[in-house]
């Protein structure tokens, strides 16, 4: 299933393909049948990245932190939060590659009591200053067991980030929070004392692992 926010995408991808082959018909006949293979293995490059998997959570808990996206744990420690807590936090960090699902979805149910875009640069996702410098949305959802803090990052190729949320909204665990459009990275900031349940370099499904659980 495709992602109503890569409609668009495909639709000038396919149109600009389309005029690239006629152009090729017209000028060089005999180049088109590998312009026709290269534009198709192209176009379905452009489409798994909006694949969409319907997910449900495997059991809803208060007290367990989903993965929001898929992707590969990069970052697990202690680190300040400058922009809400203004003060440390435990700090889990997913990258999301090109070829992961690049649906967000909200860890924890409560209502979104924080939310702020941030346009910025687009430095690669692994970049120290990629979460200060970088286009983000930053939201914190208020749950029965606490506050988290979740910041979707934009990276070198990533350009443009969807967020569904909005403050005073209430969502439930496993929903779905937006999309960045080709991958980059989500940070989650816990309480210092929650209990992760994952490591360094290990690959996470969202909707589908446990992070981390309250205290």
């Amino acid at each position: 299933m495709l992602h109503r926010e890569g409609f668009a995408t495909l639709a000038i991808v396919l149109l600009a393909l389309l005029g690239l082959n006629a152009l090729v018909f017209f000028t060089a006949p005999a180049l088109l049948r590998w312009s026709l293979l290269a534009g198709a293995l192209f176009f379905l490059f452009i489409v798994q990245f909006f694949r969409y998997p319907r997910r449900s959570i495997p059991s809803a808990d208060d007290n367990l932190i989903y993965a929001p996206a898929d992707g590969k744990v990069v970052v697990i420690e202690e680190a300040e939060e400058p922009e809400y807590f203004q003060g440390k936090r435990l700090q889990i960090s997913i990258f999301m590659s090109p070829l992961n699902v690049h649906v967000n979805w909200n860890p924890v149910p409560g209502q979104v009591s924080y939310y702020r875009y941030h346009p910025g640069k687009y430095l690669v996702a692994w970049h120290p200053k990629a979460s200060t410098h970088n286009e983000r949305t930053t939201v914190v959802l208020t749950s029965p067991r606490g506050e988290i803090l979740i910041r979707q990052i934009a990276g070198a190729v990533a350009r443009r980030i969807v967020n569904y949320l909005r403050e005073g909204q209430t969502v439930a665990q496993g929903s779905e929070m937006g999309f960045i459009k080709f991958g980059s990275r989500v940070d989650l900031f816990l309480p210092l004392d929650a209990k992760v349940e994952v490591a360094i370099d290990q690959p996470v499904k969202g909707n589908q692992t446990v992070v981390a659980r309250f205290s």
